[in-house]
């Protein structure tokens, strides 16, 4: 603080009031107001205490030099006495305000006030100064990247680098500002995108890519994958969206080139020599679950097409079937042109009917499209077969042919459909099939040679509950896993399952009991729904292990729900009655669904696997799940979704309000190790 005074006394008694007042003030005496302009550039002072009559000086002279040296510090005057005229012209001048010796109290409370005041807006211009700082290094950093990025808050864009107008054909710096973000990306990559945009703002979205069609600003389509963050723009939240840019390496070219070699130039899938090669290599390795079919896609009336549009156009057709069919695949599948003008996939889902479901989905999809070309719009529609490449002695070729065998009578009925041929054995063979299988189940009992597997299931709506499903795994004689694909169709056939579920309910609760685990899901067939004696050893099991039985969640399958609804009903009550909890499992595809929600008491309903297979781009599906969840949410029935297997379908089921996923996207089925108590 610097004091101008002629006194030295009156240095003494502004250090001493303004110290009682709390403040460690350090007063400079400046007599002469020659040195004012030397003094405030070496000090930087925060305040400024004038005597202004006995100085002899102008004040609007002093002001003066003050402005020019420290123009945001504080300056009050000291007069024998104080009135409103005074202070009006005082403040008219620059001063803040005049004070007097005579009233301490109120010098004080100036001082404070008028410290307090500039130190609050020497904060505010230093965070303004910080704030433009950063946005300037923000700016920079968006201008000079080569990947594109917005950022979007409430759906709507507020800032877009050069990269990413590039990309979308815009110019101008604020082309795109105040654009809803939707409007930039085809409709049915909305609800993904919204879904992924919720998720992201409540921290829920971590590294995954979404996989999109952009609408460029000349009105053609670029499939894309976003990368979002959370982000702040000007001091508010925000989403920042990205898209890396491909940045040429040498290897990477090296990885391009060897990719040329190897993919067909129309459709760039595989070429056949090389795609045989991959399944081969790929069917090799044993799945840890779920299923392998071949899907083959063929064109209906092919020779019609070319006639109408032209052969040398016929390669554009087969390459825009191709980039539709790309848009339907999984990271894990492998796909390769095959027999001149077919597709020839290897898909690994969940189930069969996902992978049923996911060639009607393409069906569609190709139904509803419309080709373009040069002179003349073309609709066309696909064939699908389907070959079922079985777990046990896998013969590649076998189930390639069965596929392109099943296409071909799709084709005979009228085409425009998935087919898949019937390759039901005879008796004889079934049970021969069946003779070998008992004697391995039987053994696996009384040896124990079953273990559990369990795949967590993952909430989207708040922390992870320590929720898992189990499924179980047979070892043979040499201690190879054996999926229940292989041998549950057996045991069902010789009244197997009971013991098999036994085995299963006395291993969960075992795990249950050892890894604290908040939930268990544990299937059950038919013949335990059906079995009387199960609920006397389910008590007898939770005396022994003394684990709550609440931790433990029975489900069973909608199809077997629906074939005995009143011991389904039943069962549910009784369990109910014991502390565990109840689900339908595989939900949703059944004649009437919600009728057995509203007829069976149940703590969780898990949404058919089936169901997510082309959930992100089909309107008509996120629908039908949508009803399902809500009709659950008006039961007071929690949701999980089945066999989830990428970011998009994630997204979407976060629009829809699913409370939990499931599947190989989530996590792969683990090991348990966990033997049962018999």
């Amino acid at each position: 603080m610097i004091v101008m005074t002629r006194s030295q006394d009156h240095v003494e008694a502004i250090n001493s009031s303004l110290r009682k007042a709390g403040h460690p003030v350090h007063c400079t005496w400046l007599p002469d107001a020659r040195d004012l302009g030397d003094a405030l550039t070496q000090l930087n002072p925060e305040m400024m205490l004038v005597f202004i009559d006995e100085l002899g000086i102008d004040l609007g002279s002093l002001m003066k030099v003050k402005q020019e040296s420290a123009p945001e510090m504080p300056v009050l005057l000291v007069r024998p006495q104080v009135d409103e005229n005074a202070i009006a012209e005082a403040m008219r001048l620059g001063a803040q305000d005049v004070v007097t010796l005579a009233n301490r109290s109120r010098l004080q409370a100036v001082a404070t006030r008028e410290l307090r005041a500039h130190r609050l807006e020497r904060a505010l211009s230093s965070t303004l100064s910080s704030a433009r700082e950063y946005r300037e290094q923000l700016q920079r950093f968006l201008d000079g990247s080569a990947d594109a990025i917005t950022h979007v808050q409430e759906g709507i864009i507020v800032d877009a680098n050069r990269a990413w107008l590039e990309l979308f054909g815009y110019s101008g710096e604020d082309a795109l500002t105040g654009t809803p973000l939707m409007d930039l990306f085809e409709q049915e990559t909305h609800a993904a995108l919204k879904g992924a945009l919720v998720a992201c703002q409540q921290g829920k979205w971590t590294d995954h890519g979404l996989k999109v069609q952009a609408l460029l600003s000349d009105g053609s389509t670029l499939p894309l994958v976003l990368t979002l963050s959370r982000a702040d723009y000007e001091g508010e939240p925000a989403i920042r969206i990205s898209i890396p840019a491909r940045r040429e390496q040498d290897h990477d070219l090296e990885a391009r080139l060897s990719e040329a070699v190897r993919n067909d130039a129309t459709t760039g899938f595989l070429q056949q020599r090389h795609l045989v090669a991959a399944l081969q290599a790929r069917c090799g390795h044993p799945m840890k679950g779920g299923v392998r079919q071949f899907a083959f896609i063929k064109p209906d009336r092919f020779l019609d097409i070319q006639n109408s549009i032209g052969v040398l156009s016929s390669e554009e057709f087969l390459a825009q079937l191709a980039e539709i069919v790309r848009a339907q695949l999984a990271g894990t599948d492998i796909a390769g042109r095959f027999g001149g003008n077919g597709i020839l996939i290897l898909l690994e889902r969940g189930t069969a009917r996902d992978v049923e479901t996911w060639a009607e989905n393409l069906v569609r999809r190709v139904h509803d499209h419309t080709f373009v070309f040069d002179q003349k719009n073309l609709s066309a529609t696909v064939t699908v077969g389907l070959g079922l490449l079985p777990a046990a002695n896998p013969d590649v070729g076998a189930a390639i042919g069965d596929a392109l065998s099943a296409a071909r009578r799709g084709r005979e009925l009228g085409g425009n459909q998935m087919y898949a041929v019937d390759k039901a054995d005879t008796d004889t063979r079934v049970q021969a099939y069946d003779k070998i299988w008992v004697r391995h189940i039987k053994s696996a009992l009384m040896e124990n040679r079953f273990r559990l597997v369990q795949q967590p299931i993952a909430s989207l709506q708040g922390e992870d509950k320590g929720m898992f499903d189990v499924l179980v795994r047979m070892l043979d004689e040499q201690g190879n896993e054996v999926l229940p694909a292989e041998f549950i169709a057996a045991a069902e056939r010789n009244d197997l399952m009971k013991n098999i579920d036994r085995w299963v309910l006395g291993a969960s609760m075992s795990f249950a009991a050892n890894r604290k685990a908040t939930c268990i899901f544990v299937r059950i067939s038919k013949e335990t729904i059906l079995d009387k004696s199960l609920l006397g050893w389910l008590e007898t099991q939770l005396r022994s292990l003394r684990i709550e039985a609440k931790r433990l969640c029975i489900q069973v399958t909608e199809e077997i729900a629906m074939q005995y609804v009143r011991q389904t009903k039943e069962l549910s009550e009784q369990l109910r009655k014991l502390g565990f909890r109840f689900a339908i499992e595989h939900f949703g595809t059944g004649r009437d669904p919600l009728k057995l929600l509203n007829d069976v008491g149940m703590q969780f309903i898990k949404v058919d696997g089936s169901l997510m297979q082309g959930l992100p781009t089909n309107q008509l599906q996120q629908q039908r799940v949508k009803g399902l969840v809500e009709a659950a949410k008006r039961k007071g029935v929690e949701t999980v979704a089945e066999r989830v297997e990428d970011a998009n379908t994630m997204a979407v089921l976060w629009q829809l309000g699913i409370e939990f996923i499931q599947g190989y996207f989530v996590n792969a089925p683990e090991d348990v190790t966990m033997s049962a108590e018999r």
